[in-house]
């Protein structure tokens, strides 16, 4: 069985993705400093100097998030740790623009780093990874992003409404969500009967000007909610209050919130400045640095509005495809682990790495 150290290991994408019968996945190490429980952040593996004294005690290191706090010369260090070592890295390239920045540079300069380096580079969409390619000449393997919900959620029986729900989440406001040009355009008119609903975590009321786009959305009739963050099941039964969910994303690449939609039976409509639309292909509408197109988001939103929605009936269909999706992909991720550490064993036995393997690797 290979051991595996994760950045990060404790998050919901990784714990869904590892195949507990053919890997050990090591626990975050905690940084200094931490202040909060289960705190994985600033990694601790992508410290050279703390990853050289773990040397013997991993088979592959894979990296998922959390880079953009480690400096550029820093990864370059890490990168020699590992190819000293025999160790290969495996990289998820999740988002080729990170969604809390709306600077690129920076992010993009990690990458020219990470992807060149990794033996096995993995995303989540054919588009993702045509952007790999064009990018670094790297053929990044695709594999699909697993169910978000609890399993028992998906496909779960979902109430009948006279009046469909129309959402937009703000969430905290973080770089990339940017709601009140999709609120403006949903209140523009041309759509159905509908109700139009907003919700907000509380510190997106810190952000200047939001507590003034509240009070006018609530004076034209929109059902505004502000609220702490939420926790698992509260968005598990969020997304059975709404019918149809826009999201406001002016960049990125993928969405956890797609899947869950796609779980919960939730339409949902995504912008076309990532590759939102190719996780499940659902409609999408023109946003990003150059504006809205607020007529292509009505379309995309009546489009919705005009599809019957099944309720008070359990999808099976859906939950099976989920479950047998995810192990798929655990499956294929070991299998990923399992050809990265033997490509690292060929280069070793081939005299191109300085040192020999963590592991014996019987060459």
């Amino acid at each position: 069985m290979l051991t595996v150290a994760s950045v990060p290991a404790a998050h919901p994408y990784v714990a869904a993705v590892v195949d507990t019968s053919r890997v050990t996945l090591l626990p975050d190490p905690v940084p200094p400093g931490a202040t909060m429980a289960g705190q994985w952040w600033p990694p601790r593996l992508l410290d050279p100097d703390y990853l050289q004294r773990q040397i013997g005690t991993l088979d592959v290191l894979h990296v998922h998030f959390g880079f953009e706090a480690i400096t550029v010369p820093d990864l370059r260090d890490v990168l020699d740790v590992l190819r000293h070592a025999g160790i290969p890295l495996v990289l998820t390239v999740h988002d080729l623009h990170n969604p809390h920045f709306a600077d690129a540079a920076e992010h993009l300069a990690r990458l020219d780093v990470l992807v060149p380096a990794a033996t096995v580079v993995l995303t989540l969409t054919r588009g993702a990874a045509a952007e790999i390619r064009r990018r670094w000449g790297r053929d990044a393997v695709v594999l699909p992003h697993p169910h978000v919900l609890p399993i028992d959620a998906v496909g779960a029986p979902r109430p009948s409404r006279r009046d469909p729900v129309v959402a937009v989440h703000g969430k905290a406001l973080r770089a990339n969500i940017r709601p009140w040009p999709v609120v403006d355009a949903l209140l523009g008119g041309g759509l159905p009967r509908h109700r139009l609903r907003l919700d907000l975590d509380s510190e997106a009321l810190e952000v200047p000007g939001s507590a003034e786009h509240v009070r006018r959305y609530e004076r034209a009739g929109v059902d505004v909610r502000v609220h702490r963050r939420f926790d698992d099941d509260e968005l598990t039964r969020y997304l059975t209050e709404v019918d149809v969910l826009v999201l406001p994303y002016a960049f990125g690449t993928h969405s956890g919130w797609v899947e869950a939609c796609h779980d919960a039976g939730t339409s949902v409509v995504v912008p076309d400045c990532g590759y939102f639309s190719q996780q499940h292909g659902d409609p999408e509408f023109g946003y990003g640095p150059d504006g809205l197109d607020d007529a292509g988001l009505r379309r995309a939103v009546n489009a919705c509005l005009a599809r019957p929605a099944p309720s008070g009936v359990t999808d099976c269909e859906r939950r099976e495809r989920r479950r047998r999706q995810r192990a798929e992909v655990a499956s294929a991720v070991a299998d990923v682990y399992e050809t990265a550490v033997a490509a690292r064993h060929d280069l070793v036995c081939r005299g191109e790495s300085a040192a020999p393997p963590a592991r014996s690797t019987g060459c």
